[in-house]
C-alpha cells in the first residue's frame, strides 16, 4: 500500500555458519511498533547470533535484514541510528560515574548537545539512580546496572530495541522491575526482541519465538502455542521411583512425550488414550503411590515436546 510504514523488523532466512557449523537457520520473522517479541531458548541455540545479525555487527552467510525498511548489509550505520541494543554482557564502564556513562553513550548515539541534559535525567530517573548519578557504576547494585544500561541504550530515543538476555543473573525483584521498564517502552510505539532462557518471561510477551539448535520451531502469542502445539492430552503423574516410571512410559503406546518436572512427571497422551493405562502400566512394574491429574500446558510443556519432534521451521 503506497505511503505505509515500513515494518519496523523484518528477517528473512537469515542463515549464519561459521566453518560447517550452523548457528542460525534460515530464521524469518517480523517484530511490529509497540510490539514484544520474546526469543525463547537454551544458551547456544542462536539467540545472541540473530540479534547481533540484525545490528550489523556481524553479516548474514543467507538471507536479509530489514530495519525500519533499510538493508541492514547495504546501509549498517543508517539501521544502527534506528536501533538501541543492550547486549549480553554489562557493557558499562565502572570507573565511570553513572552521568558519565551517559554522556559517553550520549556521544555514540549523536544525541543532539541541547537534548542531551534532558534525556540524562530521563534516564535516571528511570533507572531508579536520582541521588546516585556521580556514585561510580561498579559501586551499584545488579538491577540498577541494568535499568542504567538500558537508559543507555535508549538515549538516542530509538523506535527499536534489542535486548540479549538483559535480566540474566538478576533477582527476580528486579527483573520484573525491568520488565515492567519494557512494557512502558512498547507502550510508547517502541518494536522490541527480547531474548533469554527463562520460560516464565516468555509471559510477558506479546509473541514469543521458540528457539532450537538455531531454528524457530515455534511461534505466536504464549496462549496460542500452549493451545495448539501439544496434540494430545497433558497429565500430571506422581509415583515412587520415577526413573523407573519414565521408561516404562516411554515404552507405553499412545504415549507421545515424557518429562521429569520436579518429583513428578508431565505425560503427553494422544487423543483417546486412558490414563488408566498410565496407572496399570506402573503397577504392573511394581511402581506404587500412584496419582494421576490432567494439568494445563506451560510454555516448557511445549518446548520439551517440540524439540523431540523432527526439526521444522515455522512460519510467521
Amino acid at each position: 500500500m503506497s505511503g505505509a510504514q515500513p515494518m519496523p523488523v523484518v528477517a528473512r532466512n537469515l542463515t549464519k555458519r561459521f566453518g560447517a557449523f550452523v548457528a542460525v537457520d534460515h530464521v524469518s520473522f517480523e517484530v511490529r511498533k509497540g510490539e514484544i517479541i520474546g526469543f525463547i531458548g537454551p544458551n547456544g541455540a542462536g539467540k545472541s547470533t540473530t540479534i547481533r545479525m540484525l545490528c550489523g555487527l556481524l553479516r548474514p552467510t543467507e538471507g536479509s535484514a530489514l530495519i525500519d525498511g533499510i538493508d541492514v548489509a547495504r546501509d549498517t550505520e543508517a539501521a544502527r541510528q534506528k536501533i538501541g541494543y543492550m547486549s549480553q554482557k554489562f557493557s558499562l564502564y565502572g570507573d565511570l560515574t553513572v552521568t558519565e556513562n551517559l554522556s559517553f553513550f550520549g556521544g555514540i548515539y549523536h544525541v543532539p548537545r541541547g537534548e542531551l541534559a534532558e534525556r540524562i535525567r530521563y534516564a535516571i530517573g528511570m533507572a531508579g539512580l536520582k541521588g546516585r548519578e556521580d556514585a561510580l557504576v561498579s559501586s551499584l547494585a545488579g538491577g540498577w546496572k541494568q535499568r542504567l544500561a538500558l537508559g543507555c541504550a535508549i538515549l538516542h530515543r530509538p523506535p527499536i530495541l534489542f535486548l540479549d538476555e538483559p535480566t540474566s543473573g538478576v533477582d527476580p525483584v528486579s527483573r520484573r522491575r525491568f520488565w515492567d521498564l519494557i512494557h512502558d517502552l512498547a507502550g510508547q510505539g517502541v518494536a522490541i526482541l527480547v531474548s533469554t532462557h527463562y520460560m516464565d518471561e516468555a509471559e510477558y510477551c506479546d509473541r514469543i519465538a521458540l528457539i532450537d539448535k538455531g531454528r524457530i520451531i515455534a511461534l505466536g502469542s504464549p496462549a496460542e502455542l500452549e493451545r495448539t502445539q501439544l496434540g494430545g492430552r497433558l497429565l500430571q503423574v506422581e509415583c515412587d521411583h520415577v526413573g523407573q516410571a519414565i521408561h516404562v512410559l516411554t515404552a507405553l503406546p499412545g504415549i507421545r512425550d515424557v518429562a521429569a518436572f520436579g518429583d513428578a512427571l508431565h505425560v503427553l497422551m494422544v487423543s483417546g488414550k486412558d490414563a488408566e493405562d498410565i496407572r496399570a502400566a506402573l503397577a504392573a512394574a511394581g511402581i506404587g503411590a500412584i496419582r494421576i491429574s490432567p494439568i494445563e500446558p506451560g510454555l516448557e510443556d511445549v518446548f520439551v515436546n517440540l524439540v523431540s519432534r523432527p526439526p521444522m521451521v515455522a512460519r510467521p
